[in-house]
């Protein structure tokens, strides 16, 4: 590498968020060499994996697209995205891609794409599974074609080297499947031949954009500059700055241990690291590491389960209000029994929960005692079942209950505020996460799949 720091734009913490084109332009001001964006997590559950759509709509996405799009092709450099839309299942990428490709049209731009799938087949996991090269992660035991077979999407979150291998092939756009947050942001860096320690530090640090500035909601992006031993970082809002404070406490975002972060091929250690201001905007970090690991890749399978039909009351009564948690014990029981005797064995393997919001719905926890009651809360009744139509039945009938239902049984019966008419809302099926694995590999590109569209030679589109 040369002794000039490769600069990355992060443009926000996750596309769609918000990209602000003043901040673009200034990173390109000073010399960005990439612009790199997370665009997805599995923070918002399993559903946008099984169904394969996206959180954002699709407006935001277009917009933040269309300004990373313009202003890589103004400068002549790519930009490169992760875990598109959402969870980076092939639906996911798909979707995202059909946006590009739009933004093309409209706007005349003719570049060179690379589609990085990383969703699994699953006659391959089951080989590789047979073969002993799939181990379980906390707390799930060791995988079975069963659980595979459930699955309706299963994707390998990817490290840096299938973005690497896209760019070294001329890539202008990356649309990228699962992927760690940090790998797209390091790749192009890493590419370059830059300290690993500092790259995948610096990434980390960037990941969420401004949230590593000291006035977040001032800012959308951040530019980092990756060196030879260290790395720097700077917010691209002109009234925003970072401090040591801001950017060593982002190694506290969503990692079990501040100083260490596992990716693919090795560990990220900062046990050393020193974080110092350069001046009242820009810190400087040295003493990363990169501790080299055996390559897995983390596998994510989501599906979809039972059914939930829910319904929505807010209560005032002071009775109530006192008594929260005597309410809430003798109103569950209440209602199971009602299923119990008015539907019965049919009902199946039922479950109903009641949420407290306002009281303890977040948390569970039973409050301390002396917590002064609430003005109001909002109970969430929830019952879940085999079929869409047996929970209906189950909230039907809970209903009566669930409307008047009295803490105290010898005074007349109160009645509470519906939010809406009809009471039960069918939710749908439950999607949850059926995998919490990784895979063993030889080769960082085994289980991946790259398609390129090439719209200046109009290949692929």
């Amino acid at each position: 590498m040369s002794d000039s720091p490769i600069k990355i734009i992060v443009p926000c913490g996750s596309l769609g968020a918000g990209v602000r084109e003043e901040e673009v332009a200034r990173g390109l001001a000073l010399g960005a060499h990439a612009i790199a964006t997370d665009a997805g997590s599995t923070d918002s559950g399993a559903a946008y994996l099984a169904l394969g759509v996206s959180k954002n709509n699709r407006g935001s996405i277009k917009r933040d697209l269309a300004i990373l799009m313009k202003a890589g092709a103004e400068a002549g450099i790519p930009v490169i995205v992760g875990t598109a839309g959402q969870a980076g299942g092939d639906l996911n990428v798909d979707w995202t891609r059909d946006i590009a490709l739009e933004i093309a049209r409209e706007s005349g731009l003719t570049p060179r794409i690379a589609l990085l799938y990383s969703e699994q087949d699953k006659a391959v996991l089951k080989a590789r599974n047979a073969a002993g090269k799939i181990r379980p992660l906390p707390p799930l035991g060791p995988l079975d074609d069963t659980t595979i077979d459930a699955c309706d999407h299963i994707v390998a979150a990817m490290g840096p080297e299938p973005y690497i291998a896209a760019l070294q092939a001329g890539a202008d756009l990356i649309i990228g499947g699962r992927t760690t947050d940090t790998a797209v942001i390091a790749c192009f860096a890493l590419m370059h031949g830059v300290h690993a320690g500092a790259a995948w530090h610096a990434a980390k640090v960037a990941e969420c954009g401004s949230q590593c500035t000291v006035k977040p909601t001032e800012g959308a992006g951040v530019l980092v500059s990756i060196g030879a031993d260290g790395f720097e970082v700077e917010p691209l809002a002109s009234g925003n700055r970072c401090d040591p404070d801001s950017v060593s406490a982002h190694m506290l975002y969503e990692n079990a241990n501040p100083f260490r972060l596992t990716e693919p091929g090795g560990v990220l250690d900062v046990t050393l690291a020193r974080y110092a201001a350069l001046d009242d905007r820009r810190v400087r970090v040295t003493g990363s590491v990169w501790d080299p690991k055996p390559y897995t890749l983390k596998l994510e399978g989501a599906s979809s389960g039972r059914y939930q039909t829910v319904m929505l009351i807010g209560i005032q009564d002071p009775d109530v209000l006192t008594r929260l948690d005597t309410f809430h014990d003798n109103l569950l029981a209440a209602l199971n029994e009602r299923v119990r005797r008015t539907i019965g064995e049919a009902a199946g393997d039922f479950h109903i929960s009641l949420r407290l919001y306002g009281w303890n719905a977040v948390s569970g926890e039973t409050p301390p005692p002396g917590t002064p009651p609430p003005r109001e809360v909002g109970v969430l009744f929830v019952a879940t079942a085999d079929s869409q139509a047996m929970a209906t039945q189950i909230a039907k009938a809970c209903n009566p209950y669930f409307f008047h239902f009295p803490v105290i049984m010898d005074k007349e019966l109160p009645s509470y505020g519906f939010a809406f008419s009809p009471a039960e809302i069918e939710r749908g099926p439950i999607y949850e996460f059926r995998l919490n694995h990784v895979v063993e590999l030889d080769d960082p590109l085994d289980l991946v799949r790259t398609v390129w569209i090439d719209l200046a030679n109009g290949k692929g589109a």
